[in-house]
């Protein structure tokens, strides 16, 4: 079978910047608080008017651009969002209208934070097996609008944004080495929306508990299958959550600080968007370069989670 890669990434953000600071005026809570539990220094919230598809669409077009590709070349979209527009059509259907994608297939997933994991690990089984040749898969979140503001242990977690990847077949020995998807359904009662309110409920103590074992065991894990060593490891992209668990896998890889995606301080958890924002960010300012091994890892709700170990470049 033939390997699948990366060939494009592209992200989006709104403008607006809510800082610590803000979060001040809205709860009781303060700057010194967030950051040293969670890392966390701003986060960008979306308009009313802006949905989730509206995001994944920006995020889109960059990808497709650094591709050098265009709608109809696409084959199929996946779209990892637990806030879509509205229950259907889903968000994929939106983005495959908006780009002209008319050869392609499109659906959305859901498996929290992990989603965008669960999407690059199934477009992967397409291309290896020739069944198709550009996948698109976005993470996109506008978490805001199920946020309870009253809250103060979830509020300051989250933000909003978009990113996307496009995969298709890459050289022999570059693309994705490896993968591991997961998931325990009796740990949803420690994150997940609720059914009478409709905000997301979180148990802190719990998810930090799975999140700081299954993390590094993930990444360690895919690195193993891949036949590769935790030195063999160039670049680390942990879902941006909570910098104390991304330490954690960081330090149980021993890779230096500057060889790990931060973006949680600017942006907050934005979900099934926080690993491709920090993957295409990092291929933008060189920090991932050509044939590096760099390691992808998530969690959500669910709880799910999914890691891949893959060669840069095509």
């Amino acid at each position: 079978m033939r390997s699948a890669g990366i060939l494009g990434t592209g992200h989006y953000v709104p403008e607006r910047v809510f800082t610590n600071f803000d979060m001040e005026k809205l709860v009781d809570t303060n700057d010194e608080w967030i950051r040293t539990r969670t890392g966390i220094e701003e986060r960008r919230f979306a308009t009313d008017e802006m949905e989730t598809s509206d995001m994944a669409y920006e995020a889109a077009v960059k990808a497709l651009d650094k591709a050098n590709l265009s709608g109809e070349d696409l084959d199929l979209i996946l779209v990892a969002t637990v806030t879509p527009d509205q229950p259907f059509p889903s968000v994929a259907n939106h983005i495959q209208a908006r780009l002209g994608a008319k050869n392609a297939a499109s659906m959305d997933l859901a498996a929290a934070c992990a989603g965008f994991m669960y999407g690059v690990i199934t477009a992967k089984q397409f291309i290896e097996t020739g069944a198709y040749e550009n996948v698109l898969i976005i993470g996109a979140e506008k978490l805001s609008k199920i946020t309870d503001w009253t809250d103060r242990n979830t509020c300051v977690l989250f933000g909003d944004g978009a990113g996307a990847t496009v995969l298709g077949p890459v050289s022999e020995g570059k693309g994705i080495l490896s993968f591991e998807l997961g998931s325990d359904g009796t740990g949803a009662e420690h994150l997940y929306q609720s059914k009478e309110d409709a905000f997301i409920k979180m148990s802190g103590r719990d998810v930090f508990k799975f999140a700081v074992r299954q993390m590094p065991e993930s990444s360690i894990s895919v690195i193993e299958k891949a036949g590769l060593t935790k030195e063999d490891v160039d670049f680390l992209i942990p879902h941006q959550a909570n910098i104390r668990i991304m330490e954690a896998a960081r330090q149980r890889l021993e890779i230096p600080e500057d060889k790990m995606a931060d973006s949680v301080r600017r942006y907050g958890n934005t979900s099934s968007a926080s690993i491709p924002i920090a993957l295409s960010e990092n291929v933008e300012n060189g920090k991932i370069k050509d044939n590096d091994l760099v390691v992808l890892v998530g969690f959500g709700g669910g709880l799910t989670w999914g890691a891949v170990a893959l060669r840069y470049g095509i």
